[in-house]
C-alpha cells in the first residue's frame, strides 16, 4: 500500500468521523438520567401529591435496652408544603401536635400555652427525626445530581446525590438509590454538615396504598451506634379534603 493511499483513508476516516460528531453528542449526553425528574417520580411513590391521612407506628430499639419504645402518629398532610402530625401513643404524650408550614415547625403540647419553634434535624423518636414525619418533600428540599448506577440486591439502581437547598432542612446532604426498572427508592444514607455519615434507611414492603404501590415499612439504622434500630411502619393511607384552616397556629391551640 503506497503512502498516499494510506494518507487519504486516514483523511478520510477523520473527516468521517468529525461529521458524526455532532449527531452522536447529544445521543452520548441524554444517556444520563435526569436527575431531578427521577427525584420528583420516587417522591410520587412515597407518597400522594395531594391531601392524605397516613398512620405511622414507629418502633426504637437501643443496643443496650431488651425493650423496644413505641410511638404511633396521624400524619395530615396537604400539598407536600402543610403538615400535621398528632400523637396517637404513647398516652402520656397523646395531645402534642406538631404543624409544619412551608420548613418552619412548631410543637403543641397541652401543658404549654404557646407553640415550640423546633427543628427538622430534631429528633422526634429513636433514629426518627421531626423531619422525617413532617416534611417528606425530597423535591422540594434538595438539589439532585445523578452520581452512577449500581447493583442493589441484584437490581440495577440508579444513585443520585441530593444536596441541601439551604440550613433548614433535615440533612445537609442524602445519597439515594432508586430502582431503574420501577423508579421506587430503594435506600438512603444520610449525612450531617460536617460530612459523617447519621444513618441508612431502607424502604421495603411494597403494598397498594392510597392508589399506588408505595414503601410500607422504613427501617432506620443508626450509623454512629451499631444496633439502634428505628422502624416505621405505614398504614391507613387514604387521600381526603384538608380545610387550609388546619394548618395553622391558632386552629392547632384550640385542639388543645
Amino acid at each position: 500500500m503506497t503512502q498516499p493511499f494510506r494518507l487519504r483513508r486516514t483523511v478520510l476516516r477523520t473527516a468521517l468521523l468529525c461529521a458524526l460528531a455532532p449527531l452522536c453528542g447529544p445521543a452520548l449526553a441524554s444517556e444520563t438520567p435526569d436527575a431531578a425528574k427521577l427525584l420528583a417520580s420516587t417522591d410520587a411513590i412515597r407518597f400522594p401529591q395531594e391531601s392524605f391521612q397516613v398512620d405511622i407506628d414507629i418502633e426504637s430499639r437501643q443496643a443496650d435496652s431488651d425493650t423496644p419504645d413505641h410511638h404511633r402518629y396521624r400524619v395530615l398532610s396537604k400539598g407536600r408544603e402543610d403538615t400535621v402530625v398528632l400523637t396517637m401513643e404513647p398516652s402520656s404524650e397523646r395531645g402534642q401536635i406538631l404543624l409544619m408550614k412551608h420548613r418552619d415547625l412548631w410543637i403543641f403540647m397541652p401543658a404549654v400555652s404557646q407553640p415550640v419553634r423546633l427543628s427538622l434535624a430534631q429528633r422526634l423518636t429513636g433514629q426518627v427525626a421531626n423531619g422525617d414525619l413532617a416534611r417528606a418533600n425530597f423535591t422540594g428540599d434538595y438539589s439532585a445530581s445523578y452520581l452512577r448506577e449500581e447493583l442493589v440486591d441484584d437490581k440495577p439502581a440508579h444513585v443520585l446525590e441530593l444536596t441541601a437547598v439551604d440550613d433548614g432542612v433535615t440533612y445537609a446532604r442524602v445519597e439515594y438509590w432508586i430502582d431503574k426498572a420501577t423508579s421506587r427508592p430503594l435506600k438512603a444514607a444520610f449525612y450531617a454538615v460536617s460530612g459523617r455519615l447519621l444513618k441508612t434507611c431502607e424502604y421495603t414492603d411494597y403494598k397498594e396504598m392510597a392508589g399506588a404501590v408505595r414503601p410500607t415499612r422504613l427501617i432506620m439504622t443508626d450509623a454512629l451506634k451499631a444496633g439502634n434500630v428505628s422502624v416505621m411502619s405505614y398504614s391507613a393511607m387514604n387521600p381526603r379534603p384538608l380545610p387550609d384552616k388546619l394548618f395553622t397556629k391558632e386552629y392547632l391551640k384550640k385542639l388543645n
